[in-house]
């Protein structure tokens, strides 16, 4: 399937695959085995990025619980903040709904030695907005006419871009909204946004069909990776990641500990310290 395809609308709650064939629930040991491979490849890529001077920017999108933040947490657990930086900006201020549409995403890109990436971008404007009536037809026309040649100008500087879209079937959408209104860890990922955009799926099939038209480019591919069974999407999105990136294995040096000093006199000070309650 590619990007300029929707992907198939699927309401059978079992994990398929794109021919429709059924999949086993993948076992949590499975999982967590070639996600502890996909991690030290991640830190290696890390080493290189840093080691060559790259600059990646990652930008995911996607329906409401499709599981970019999950897929994102996945990547970035095992590597430095410093090198992985995640952006997910709020809503504009009222400042910034007077700039350039795309100002306010700049002073993220990356730096020689970064990767960036993004849970929701500039394709706000071809997504929520548009449907949610943030913006004008014209905004959107506008932006799908130049967010190409601003990505061609991202990947003509260096900036090696990497699109995302994850894509959730009805019936796993509504079981994952539904979760988070009966879980008190998830409440928060339950906006008012996120209720009335519920109910307009076809309305954001329709924007996204057009966004993947206008902006799916030979230099800046859309890559759809079908989310219903997250584990897998996971693995998937990743191996797919680093298949993006060319990158070797920095040769470090062994490291051996030194031995410690010696305390010299030194005696542990009887401070009526603050404990922290033992309660587990």
């Amino acid at each position: 399937m590619t990007a300029t395809e929707a992907p198939a609308t699927r309401t059978s709650k079992v994990a398929r695959d794109r021919g429709g064939k059924e999949r086993g629930k993948l076992k949590r040991k499975d999982y967590e085995k070639e996600l502890r491979k996909l991690h030290v490849e991640l830190v290696k890529l890390q080493e290189w990025v840093k080691h060559a001077g790259l600059r990646i920017v990652i930008v995911f999108e996607g329906r409401d619980g499709a599981g970019k933040g999950g897929t994102i947490k996945a990547i970035t657990e095992r590597v430095s903040p410093r090198v992985f930086r995640v952006v997910a900006l709020p809503a504009p201020t009222e400042r910034e709904k007077s700039q350039m549409y795309l100002q306010r995403y700049l002073p993220h890109f990356p730096a020689s030695g970064e990767v960036v990436i993004f849970d929701r971008s500039w394709y706000n404007r071809a997504g929520v907005e548009r449907v949610m009536g943030f913006c004008s037809e014209e905004d959107v026309k506008r932006f799908l006419a130049i967010a190409p040649l601003f990505e061609k100008t991202m990947v003509d500087s260096g900036i090696l871009l990497i699109k995302f879209w994850l894509e959730v079937s009805p019936a796993e959408q509504t079981r994952r909204l539904e979760a988070r209104i009966e879980d008190g860890r998830k409440i928060w990922k339950l906006s008012p946004m996120d209720v009335e955009s519920y109910s307009r799926w076809y309305d954001y099939s329709r924007a996204r069909d057009e966004m993947f038209r206008a902006t799916d480019t030979a230099w800046a591919p859309w890559f759809v990776a079908t989310s219903d069974d997250k584990q897998r999407a996971r693995l998937n999105i990743i191996r797919h990641l680093l298949d993006q990136v060319p990158y070797k294995a920095v040769k470090r040096e062994k490291v051996v500990l030194p031995k410690r000093q010696k305390a010299k006199g030194y005696v542990e000070p009887r401070f009526p310290f603050k404990y922290v309650a033992e309660r587990y």
